[in-house]
């Protein structure tokens, strides 16, 4: 069984306590009794999470937490003593230490992390590092254009959002190119602009032009149902005025107008008009 992450394990027997379940080569782990709902049957299979306890024995739960070994993840420093942070893991038995070695900065009560959870194999204990370049590869990306990866949120720049790709590349969606809120910790599905020479990668959360205007201009024909077939804003109006309804730059509202036009829908003198 592998600790800090989740295991199918069998029942192999039960105690007053709990169950203990083992691996195929007969490891047995305690699944304490306030996780059971009294239909477990000896030679089930269960998926439980495993862990060590404060005295260092390998415990499981059902309970899910906000993040497993090898993951990066947004988490809150519950309390903070001469060992390191704890963090809340979404479990209630157990929070998760991050050393003070591990901290980039002085961590506070409060606060949110991001943070890299790792199995540290001298003392076989699940801890937390937000030390994070560490974790992160050394080979040069290897993506290619607008390919789709997940981009988890890292820190807020003046340049715009620095980004952890797949789980293991940095990356820069920038705000100049963004039309949504996006908060630190959140993971969004992000497409690849370009990967630099010097393996940096610029990404965009906006979809690809041709499915980002026709979804456009399905939201503009909402829109306009909406308010009696017609529509204040025009070719001829602000990007800021553009971008406050429709989250959207002007260039692809532009477009999505010369789209509904060309198909019919539209009418565009002297303002966006439904054809009736």
């Amino acid at each position: 069984m592998e600790i800090g992450k989740f295991n199918v394990l069998r029942v192999n027997r039960s105690m007053d306590f709990g169950l203990y379940l083992a691996d195929g080569d007969g490891n047995e782990v305690l699944l304490p009794k306030r996780y059971l709902n009294g239909n477990e049957r000896e030679g089930d299979t269960m998926e439980v999470f495993v862990y060590r306890d404060s005295e260092d024995r390998p415990v499981a739960t059902t309970e899910r937490p906000l993040a497993v070994v090898g993951d990066f993840a947004l988490m809150r420093v519950k309390a903070v003593n001469v060992v390191g942070a704890f963090l809340d893991w979404g479990l209630v038995a157990k929070e998760l230490l991050v050393p003070f070695r591990e901290q980039r900065v002085k961590m506070a009560v409060g606060r949110s992390y991001v943070v890299h959870v790792y199995l540290d194999h001298a003392t076989g204990r699940v801890v937390a590092s937000a030390k994070l370049d560490k974790f992160l590869s050394k080979q040069k990306p290897r993506y290619y254009h607008r390919q789709m990866v997940d981009a988890l949120v890292v820190q807020r720049t003046e340049l715009g959002h620095k980004v952890i790709v797949n789980g293991s590349h940095w990356g820069m969606i920038y705000q100049s190119e963004t039309f949504r809120e996006l908060n630190v910790g959140e993971h969004h599905n992000a497409f690849i602009k370009q990967v630099r020479p010097d393996g940096k990668i610029d990404l965009t959360v906006e979809k690809i032009e041709k499915l980002r205007v026709e979804d456009l201009a399905r939201d503009i024909l909402e829109h306009m149902r909406a308010h009696g077939g017609t529509m204040t804003l025009s070719d001829k109006s602000s990007p800021d005025e553009i971008a406050h309804a429709f989250a959207c730059s002007k260039k692809d509202f532009k477009k999505a107008l010369g789209l509904l036009y060309r198909n019919h829908k539209i009418t565009l003198d002297p303002h966006p008009t439904l054809v009736r």
